[in-house]
């Protein structure tokens, strides 16, 4: 499946096949502008989506997509690319409150000391070091994080997740996996939208972004 021959594109195509999901090897749903509440798609410019594979339920309130985005960073008479793959669920079956997690560094350690929010879980101290947690509403989020929650982060580094109401966002910061890669990020965000409609607030108490 995933021939040195073949190109980026074709590999993926051939993925999304396996994996009995739809292909576009270049947006043409528009699904970007779905993507600008989150702040990973508020950075940069020349933003591009490529290499989306989806799936959807059969009433059209569940979709699933797995895709390349690309963004830019420009610095004077510098600039950067930045190149990555995003997991993006919209159902109609969650409600989720808003917040977004990172994995910890030192800089969100001394910030934490400053004042800076970092929402942390007594019970759960691997989680609390491994990951920066915020949110507006921080007693919604507490309880939403529940022990299957934090258990699953506890055994896993590095992921970025974001979500709010019907939406929510998993990646690694900045790097583009190979195909063979794209399994583990597909499988675990299949297990937190299990995990999500089984922990389904009601929807009035968060905000949700008009689609």
């Amino acid at each position: 499946m995933f021939s040195n021959n073949k190109t980026r594109s074709e590999q993926l195509a051939s993925l999304a096949f396996h994996w009995k999901m739809e292909f576009l090897e270049k947006d043409d749903t528009s699904l970007l502008p779905m993507l600008e509440h989150f702040k990973l798609f508020n950075r940069g410019g020349a933003k591009k989506l490529e290499n989306i594979m989806f799936e959807m339920d059969e009433w059209m309130e569940e979709k699933i997509y797995i895709f390349d985005y690309r963004y830019t960073i420009s610095t004077g008479k510098s600039s950067h690319t930045f190149k990555q793959n995003v997991f993006f669920v919209s159902s109609k079956h969650l409600g989720i409150p808003s917040f977004r997690m990172q994995p910890e560094n030192i800089l969100h350690k001394i910030g934490s000391l400053l004042g800076m929010q970092d929402i942390d879980f007594e019970t759960f101290p691997i989680f609390s070091k491994q990951y920066l947690l915020q949110a507006e509403e921080e007693d919604i989020v507490r309880s939403f994080f529940g022990e299957n929650l934090l258990h699953f982060f506890s055994d896993k580094k590095s992921w970025h997740l974001e979500a709010v109401g019907y939406y929510f966002i998993l990646y690694f910061q900045n790097k583009q996996l190979a195909p063979s890669e794209l399994a583990d990020l597909r499988q675990t965000g299949m297990s937190l939208l299990k995990m999500f409609k089984d922990n389904t607030f009601d929807i009035t108490l968060v905000t949700v972004p008009e689609e």
